[in-house]
């Protein structure tokens, strides 16, 4: 099994416990040993048949370790077949539901007896009996019912990694070419499916070899161009038939978005031309369509990036020669928010430390959380003074690489912040965050906010809408005034690159841009092996219109403090 299936298994335990009512600590012990596991370089196979012994992971127990070692050993997991009896796993569809966390979710299953989508969109009408379903709610549930019930939603990220060992299946077979198209290719952060595109003289090889993947759950159909499958987990898969003549019309088609082909029809029209995913042609003839770049070029267009192609002004901005030249992760000089073993981290600062060194960056921001996330083991005054002078005696030591000082701090439900002040200016970085009182009005939220941005020691305001993709929605809060305040006195928006956060989402991205604040993109990784989380927030970037000037973290330390001690 691979790492991530035991990680799946983990916290799908874990779900159905916090469904059941369980305590916090041990929902808590199962998602983290699932993060923990997922995150690791080497199979757990591996090391289990090497009789590693697992509880040198942080947060892996003894008897976590034994459940570890079952499910390897045994392919099975008791204690889970066990509360499935209970609870059904289609419970865990209604967690995907804006506004429905674990307790909802229980109170639908007692006092209802809803344990999937499709019953919950037949039961709308009486969940206004329930606790907690007001009208609000009810709207955002009658709604999401209407636009259709069974669309599962993958993660981008989660999505890239069965899609990654697909493709290294598929190329063993030697295709022309293979791409991805749709949504994944564009980025967003999350995806309904997967589209394919594979050329070769016998494709029915190609389908062949497709439909014999071992990790395919159902094999949809497969015909001569096209086949189509769902992988174990729930991802839907269509890989097509393209002609080499015809991959960058196919390539450009099939990326969508639908709202920008539309417009690269209608350019094409009124050039007396038609396009399709077999080509550009006039009349008969056809023109172009080998290279995706030749699309464009004959239609007097600048390729443009598949982030951009949402219709959001990006075929105006190529014709006016104003598009952006979108940030990359080789721009990126360091990373301003991670946590290590002092908080909840997983590792020590020296172990951080090397890791971003090896990762290319110049400096990390140690942020480990402040004392009122007591779950979190966050410091106190005392705690981060000693944590100070460990990272000043550390960074004596490394060469060609600083570790700056730094906290995330939460804001307090009246705007004042959890640490004292005369301890916030010793740091270099001051991160704030929502990490409670998720549910004040959006007048309140929003003022909550501005207070804690009068703090004259803030730089950075992390996972502004504290979301959580599918599992929790956006706090409300007036983003253009936050956005227009932070612009003012110099505090970076976050851009968090965990792949259930990704927040700020794109929309919020291109505002803020609009209105000129300065961003950052940050990790917030817990681990080493989460720094790679980089990647997903610069896609977000990307998809936000971002450049490299934008963000404060491709600055060079020297002008990065300069920045930070820049308040305005």
């Amino acid at each position: 099994m691979r790492n991530k299936e035991i990680a799946n298994l983990l916290k799908t335990y874990a779900s159905l416990l916090a469904i059941k009512g369980e305590n916090f600590f041990k929902v808590r012990a199962y998602q983290e040993a699932g993060r923990v596991l997922e995150n690791l370089p080497t199979p757990i196979e591996k090391l289990i048949k090497e009789g590693y012994d697992l509880t040198q992971f942080e947060g892996i127990g003894k008897d976590l370790a034994k459940t570890v070692e079952e499910i390897v050993t045994t392919s099975t997991f008791k204690k889970l077949e066990e509360i499935k009896k209970e609870y059904p796993l289609s419970l865990l569809e209604l967690l995907e539901i804006e506004g429905l966390g674990a307790k909802r979710v229980n109170r639908l299953y007692k006092k209802l007896k809803i344990s999937s989508k499709q019953q919950l969109c037949q039961e709308v009408k009486n969940l206004s009996t329930l606790e907690g379903f007001g009208k609000k709610l009810q709207q955002k549930i009658l709604q999401y019912c209407q636009e259709g019930v069974g669309s599962k939603k993958f993660l981008w990220a989660e999505a890239k990694e069965y899609l990654q060992e697909l493709q290294e299946y598929l190329l063993k077979i030697d295709p022309k070419k293979l791409s991805v198209a749709g949504s994944f290719r564009r980025k967003k952060e999350v995806v309904g499916d997967i589209d394919l595109l594979a050329s070769k003289d016998n494709f029915q090889e190609v389908i062949k070899h497709f439909i014999q993947y071992p990790k395919i759950k159902k094999v949809l159909g497969a015909g001569e161009t096209k086949a189509s499958v769902i992988l174990e987990g729930g991802l839907k898969v269509d890989l097509r038939s393209v002609e080499e003549e015809s991959f960058g019309a196919a390539l450009q088609y099939f990326t969508g978005s639908k709202a920008h082909n539309v417009k690269i029809r209608k350019i094409a029209q009124e050039q007396g031309l038609k396009v399709n995913e077999y080509g550009v042609f006039k009349k008969d003839k056809k023109v172009a369509g080998k290279e995706e770049e030749e699309v464009y070029k004959i239609l007097g267009l600048c390729w443009i990036e598949p982030e951009l192609r949402e219709d959001r002004g990006e075929i105006e901005a190529c014709k006016e020669n104003k598009l952006p030249k979108l940030i990359t992760t080789k721009d990126l000089q360091g990373d301003l928010h991670l946590h290590t073993n002092w908080s909840d981290g997983r590792h020590s600062l020296l172990e951080m430390a090397k890791a971003g060194k090896e990762l290319g960056y110049s400096y990390l921001a140690i942020t480990d959380h402040s004392k009122r996330l007591t779950i979190a083991n966050g410091l106190d005054e005392k705690r981060l003074l000693k944590q100070i002078e460990e990272i000043k005696r550390l960074n004596e030591e490394l060469k060609g690489f600083t570790l700056l000082t730094g906290m995330e701090v939460d804001i307090l439900e009246d705007g004042s912040l959890d640490l004292k002040d005369e301890v916030l200016k010793e740091l270099d970085v001051v991160v704030i965050s929502l990490h409670y009182k998720f549910n004040l009005s959006k007048k309140r939220q929003t003022l909550r906010v501005l207070k804690a941005f009068d703090n004259p020691y803030v730089n950075i305001f992390a996972h502004p809408t504290a979301r959580r993709i599918n599992l929790r929605p956006p706090v409300e809060i007036d983003l253009e005034k936050v956005f227009l305040e932070a612009k003012e006195r110099n505090i970076a928006l976050e851009i968090n690159s965990q792949p259930d956060r990704l927040d700020l989402d794109d929309k919020s991205i291109l505002l803020a841009k609009k209105i000129g604040a300065k961003m950052v993109i940050n990790s917030d990784a817990h681990n080493i092996y989460a720094l790679d989380y980089i990647e997903y927030g610069v896609n977000q970037a990307r998809r936000g219109w971002c450049e490299k000037t934008e963000i404060i973290n491709t600055l060079k330390l020297k002008d990065l403090k300069t920045f930070l001690r820049s308040r305005g």
